[in-house]
């Protein structure tokens, strides 16, 4: 089981183990600094909407979609200096992007970060999506390392696929599977480490904490309790 709480990680205003409705910026000022081993983001941004022109039109995905609060670039850089932050050296952050994000480039969110690419995992989502030529059915989890010259790999499971199949029940317009979330967390955490989770969604992150007894600091600006 989880511990349940540490001090010197989380403060008493935000509650662990539990679906805190808080901007996700507030939440990662909380943790002190190097004391987080995984981080999870799934960045609520409009690229792709704007992109394709989606947005109240009578298409259920993008009404939901277009219905969030969407992140600017900027947001995403501060969401992303404060992930630098609270990780430990040599822990890890699990981004998800989608295709246009991922051929656009996303390297300048990154800009003076000791956050280093080190995998990419794509999830077959097992429906079909939007798309102009090719209907999308895929999301990208990118793998980033905080990393100086002395890291080394820490990573404990080697049965993971680089393309994993999960079908998700559409709890939330950006429900992420939770079965490769769990098997991440045993791959890059001990029992009753945390795991931060700062735009948390449908907080498919908790559960996989909760299946895997690790710690769960997160929340979201429009869903939780």
């Amino acid at each position: 089981m989880a511990i349940g709480w540490a001090p010197n990680v989380v403060s008493c205003t935000v509650k662990p183990n539990f679906r805190n409705k808080i901007d996700g910026i507030d939440l990662m000022r909380q943790p002190a600094s190097g004391s987080i081993k995984v981080v999870f983001f799934d960045p609520q941004y409009r690229g792709i909407l704007d992109k394709m022109h989606y947005g109240n039109e009578g298409v259920n995905r993008g009404q939901q979609r277009s219905a969030l609060v969407q992140m600017s670039e900027a947001t995403i850089i501060r969401f992303l200096t404060e992930i630098n932050r609270i990780l430990m050296l040599s822990g890890y952050l699990f981004l998800w992007v989608d295709k246009f994000h991922l051929v656009e480039g996303i390297r300048k969110w990154l800009d003076g970060l000791a956050l280093s690419p080190v995998d990419m995992i794509t999830w077959n989502k097992m429906k079909i999506g939007m798309g102009y030529r090719t209907r999308r059915k895929s999301e990208y989890l990118v793998v980033f390392q905080k990393r100086d010259k002395t890291t080394r790999c820490n990573w404990k499971l080697h049965n993971i696929p680089d393309v994993w199949e999960e079908k998700v029940e559409k709890n939330h317009p950006h429900a992420k599977p939770i079965e490769l979330q769990k098997n991440l967390i045993l791959a890059t955490t001990d029992a009753g480490d945390w795991v931060c989770d700062p735009a948390a969604g449908g907080y498919s992150v908790l559960e996989a904490c909760r299946k895997t007894g690790r710690n769960f600091i997160g929340g979201d600006i429009a869903f939780g309790e």
